[in-house]
C-alpha cells in the first residue's frame, strides 16, 4: 500500500530526520520519505488501520518536536495557496521578545562605551534575568519535555546547556546575547525557508484560480467557479492574456498561445477550431471558447505539480548521506565539548575559559544547517528544471545526470522531428510521370493512418493531385498496402493511361487495377519483379507496383530538428559521448549523423538490441543515459542510468522515464544536464560551507579567539546563507 500523510509545521532539519528514522522503523512500514520543502511523508508497506498509523505517527512526532500535526494530505487550492494572510500572532508574539532581548543589548553596548550610563548592579542583573527567561523560556521548556523522552541531542537541550553554562560562569550578558541572537537566527531561518518553499511552488503551481464557464443553458452566459468543480465535456471561455485552466479542444475563435510555462518553447502557436491545449500555457491574444477535455486532477497543471512535489521526496545519495553524518556529528562535537571542558582544565586550572570554551563546541554542533541546505538545493533544482518544461523524478535522478558520460538517443521523433515528408518520387522509367506515380500511391495510402501513408497523401494534396480512394484494401503488417484504384489522374486532370502505358492492366479509365504499395517483402509476395535494392539511400523506401509490374518508388524521409546539431556539437564539446539508435537502415542513420555531427551510429536495431547497445556503452564510457519516446522503448529507458522521454508528458512517458522534456528539443537535454551539475555543486558548496566554518570556529574557540556569538554564527547564519545560496538555482537561466 502507499499513503501520503502530511505533517504540518515539521520545519526542523534535523528533528525531521530523526522523525523519519523512527517511522522507518514502525512495523509494517517499507519506505518512509520526508520532505520538508513541501512537508509531505510518502508511506510504502502494509497496514491494517490507516488511523491507528496515523496516530502512531503522531505519537513519534510529539515525542520528538512539539506543535507538528499529522494529517490526510490534500493539496490546497491554487487561491488558498496564495493567501498570506494567515494568523500571525506567534510571529508577533517572537519579534515582542526578540525586541525586549535587544534593548537590552543596545544597553549593555551603551554601557561600555559610554562611561557613566548604567543601574545598579542587583537591578540590571535582575532585568538580565527577565530578559533570559522571556528569550530561553520556549527553548528550555521544549529541552527538558525531550530529555523526559529520551531525545537529549537536539538544539535545544544544546542551546539550554550552553547559556545556563554561561550564567553558572558568570557570564549573563553573553548568555541574553547568545540565546537572543540564536532566537533571531531561528526566526530567519525559519522564514528564509517558508521563503524558499513557497518561491519554488509557486514557480511550479500553474493551476488556475478560477474557470470561467459558459453555461449554454442560459444563452451563453458566464459562470465564474473553482476549476476543482468543472466537468469533462463542458465549455469554457479563456480571454487574452489568461492561463488555459484546464486540458481542452478550442472550439470556436483563433489566438496565439503561449507554451513556454509547460514546454520551455519561446515560440507562440497557432490555435484555431480542433487545436488541443494544455493547461498551463498562455492565451495571447483572441478569445476562445474550449471543450474542456481533462479534469483539474488529471490535466496537465496538475501532473507537473505532481511531478516536482513526488521529485522532492525521493532523495538523492548526499542527502541520505548527510543525514547519517548528522546521527553522528553531534554526538561527537558534544564528546569533544566534555573533553575540552575537563582536560585542559585539570591541567591547567582555567576552569572558566575552558568551560566557556566547551560551551562554543555546544553551540555549533547542531547539524540543522548540513540537513537542511541539500534537499533546499536539490528542490530549488527541481523547481528550476519543471518551468523549463523537464519533468525530474527526484534528487536521485539529478545526481545520475550530473555524473552522465554518455547520451545515447533514438533517431526518429528525439533527434529528427518525426515527421515524415516525402524527399523524392522517383518512377522506373520516363514512361510514368512523378505526378502519376504519387497518385497511383496515394490512392492507397489514403486509408490508412501510418504517418508514413499519411506523408505521401499529404504530398499528393500539396500538388494538387486528384485521385480515387482505392477499393479492396488489404493492409499486411511489416509489408505495405494492397489496394484497386479506378483510372489515375495528373496534374491536368486528364486521363493519364497513355502515359503508363507500360503497366499491365490499366488499359482505359474505366478498369481498375491492383497496386501494391509497400517494401521489398510485399512486391516479393505478389512476385512483382524489376525492382532492384539499393542500400544506400536515405530514408524509407516505399515501392509502387501496379498489376504486376514495378513502376517506382518514392522516399520518405524524416528531418533532423533545426536545435539537434547545436545541442550535439555543446554535449560532444562537454566530453559527453553522444550515439544514436535507430531500427532504420545504415545509410539513413548516417545521413542524419553526418547532419548532426553524432560520435557514434548503431542502426537496423530492435528494441533488445538498443538495451545491448546501452550496456555497452556504459562498460565503455560510464553512466549512460538514454532519451526516446518513452513509450516504446520503455525496456532500454528502464535498462539506462537516466531514461528520458522526449514528448509532450504523455503518461505512458511519465511512467516508463526519469526525465520528461515537455519541449521536443535536444537543447533540454544540454540545459538538464548542466542544471544538475550545477545542483550538485551548490548542495556540496552547502555542505563544505558549514562544515569548513564549523571547524573554523572549533579551532578559533580552541585558541580563544572565538566566542559563543561566533557559535551561534556557525549555527544560524550558516543555515540562512545555506538557504540563500540553495534558492539561487530556481533562477539560473
Amino acid at each position: 500500500m502507499e499513503e501520503t500523510l502530511l505533517l504540518k509545521d515539521l520545519n526542523c532539519a534535523n528533528c525531521a530526520a530523526k522523525i523519519e528514522d523512527r517511522i522507518r522503523k514502525m512495523a509494517g512500514i517499507e519506505s518512509a520519505d520526508f520532505a520538508i520543502a513541501t512537508h509531505q511523508l510518502r508511506l510504502t508497506g502494509a497496514w491494517e488501520d490507516r488511523e491507528a498509523l496515523k496516530c502512531e505517527i503522531q505519537a513519534i512526532c510529539d515525542a520528538i518536536e512539539e506543535g507538528v500535526t499529522v494529517t490526510d494530505y490534500e493539496r490546497p487550492s491554487k487561491a488558498l495557496m496564495d493567501d498570506h494572510s494567515h494568523d500571525h500572532g506567534s510571529d508577533a508574539v517572537t519579534i515582542g521578545i526578540i525586541g525586549v532581548g535587544l534593548i537590552f543589548m543596545i544597553y549593555e553596548a551603551l554601557t561600555t562605551i559610554v562611561p557613566g550610563i548604567g543601574m545598579p548592579e542587583s537591578i540590571e542583573t535582575a532585568i538580565y534575568y527577565i530578559a533570559y527567561v522571556l528569550l530561553a523560556f520556549p527553548v528550555l521548556k521544549t529541552a527538558g519535555r525531550n530529555i523526559l523522552k529520551g531525545e537529549i541531542f537536539d538544539e535545544n537541550f544544546l542551546m539550554s546547556i550552553a547559556t545556563l553554562g554561561a550564567i553558572v560562569i558568570d557570564a549573563l550578558p553573553e548568555a541574553v546575547g547568545v540565546i537572543l541572537f540564536y532566537r533571531i537566527g531561528e526566526f530567519f531561518e525559519h522564514k528564509a525557508t517558508d521563503r524558499s518553499r513557497t518561491e519554488i511552488m509557486n514557480a511550479v503551481d500553474m493551476r488556475p484560480q478560477e474557470v470561467r464557464v459558459v453555461d449554454e443553458c442560459c444563452g451563453g452566459e458566464i459562470i465564474v467557479m473553482a476549476p476543482e468543480r468543472v466537468e469533462v465535456g463542458w465549455t469554457i471561455e479563456v480571454r487574452p492574456g489568461d492561463l488555459i485552466p484546464l486540458d481542452g479542444t478550442v472550439l470556436d475563435g483563433s489566438t496565439r498561445v503561449n507554451t513556454a510555462p509547460v514546454t520551455g518553447e519561446p515560440v507562440p502557436i497557432r490555435a484555431e477550431r480542433g487545436t488541443q491545449l494544455l493547461s498551463g500555457c498562455i492565451n495571447e491574444s483572441g478569445r476562445i471558447t474550449m471543450r474542456v477535455d481533462k479534469p483539474l486532477g488529471e490535466s496537465m497543471v496538475t501532473k507537473i505539480l505532481d511531478a516536482v512535489e513526488n521529485a522532492a521526496s525521493s532523495k538523492p545519495k548526499i542527502d541520505r548521506f548527510i543525514t547519517r553524518f548528522a546521527r553522528v556529528y553531534t554526538p561527537i562535537v558534544v564528546g569533544l565539548a566534555l573533553i575540552v571542558a575537563i582536560i585542559p582544565s585539570l591541567l591547567t586550572g582555567e576552569w572558566h575559559k575552558w568551560i566557556y570554551t566547551a560551551l562554543t563546541f555546544l553551540v555549533i554542533s547542531c547539524p540543522c544547517a548540513l540537513v537542511l541546505s541539500v534537499p533546499l538545493a536539490f528542490f530549488s533544482g527541481i523547481g528550476n528544471a519543471s518551468k523549463q518544461g523537464i519533468l525530474l523524478k527526484g534528487g536521485r535522478v539529478i545526481e545520475a545526470l550530473a555524473g552522465v558520460k554518455a547520451v545515447a538517443l533514438d533517431k526518429t521523433g528525439t533527434i529528427t522531428s518525426g515527421e515524415f515528408k516525402v524527399h523524392s518520387v522517383e518512377p522506373v522509367n520516363d514512361s510514368v510521370s512523378e505526378s502519376v506515380l504519387l497518385s497511383v500511391a496515394a490512392a492507397v495510402e489514403s486509408v490508412s493512418t501510418h504517418p508514413i501513408a499519411q506523408s505521401i497523401v499529404e504530398a499528393a494534396n500539396a500538388q494538387n493531385l486528384t485521385f480515387t480512394v482505392s477499393s479492396d484494401v488489404q493492409e499486411l503488417a511489416g509489408e505495405g498496402i494492397v489496394g484497386r484504384v479506378i483510372g489515375v489522374q495528373g496534374l491536368d486532370g486528364a486521363v493519364t493511361a497513355d502515359k503508363v502505358a507500360i503497366v499491365q492492366g490499366l488499359a482505359s479509365r474505366g478498369e481498375d487495377v491492383q497496386v501494391l504499395v509497400g517494401n521489398r517483402r510485399l512486391l516479393e509476395r505478389y512476385d512483382v519483379t524489376g525492382y532492384s535494392a539499393d542500400a544506400s539511400v536515405y530514408g524509407t523506401e516505399v515501392l509502387v507496383a501496379v498489376g504486376k509490374q514495378y513502376v517506382g518508388r518514392i522516399i520518405i524521409s524524416d528531418e533532423p530538428r533545426v536545435d539537434s546539431a547545436t545541442a550535439i556539437q555543446k554535449l560532444n564539446a562537454n566530453g559527453i559521448k553522444t550515439i544514436m539508435l535507430t531500427g532504420d537502415a545504415l545509410a539513413s542513420a548516417e545521413y542524419i549523423a553526418k547532419q548532426t555531427t553524432v560520435s557514434e551510429v548503431h542502426a537496423s536495431l530492435l528494441p533488445q538490441d538498443k538495451l545491448f547497445v546501452v550496456q555497452n556503452t556504459r562498460a565503455v564510457y560510464g553512466p549512460t543515459m538514454f532519451v526516446g519516446d518513452g513509450i516504446n522503448d520503455a525496456p532500454v529507458l528502464a535498462g539506462a542510468d537516466v531514461g528520458g522521454a522526449m514528448g509532450s508528458g504523455a503518461d505512458a512517458a511519465i511512467e516508463a522515464s526519469d526525465v520528461v522534456f515537455m519541449r521536443p528539443s535536444l537543447q533540454s537535454i544540454v540545459h538538464v544536464i548542466d542544471l544538475a551539475k550545477a545542483t550538485l555543486s551548490v548542495a556540496w558548496q552547502n555542505v563544505v560551507f558549514a562544515i569548513v566554518v564549523k571547524v573554523i570556529i572549533m579551532v578559533l574557540g580552541l585558541m580563544g579567539y572565538a566566542s559563543m556569538w561566533w557559535a551561534v554564527f556557525g549555527d544560524t547564519g550558516v543555515s540562512i546563507l545555506c538557504i540563500l545560496n540553495s534558492i539561487r538555482i530556481l533562477n539560473r537561466k
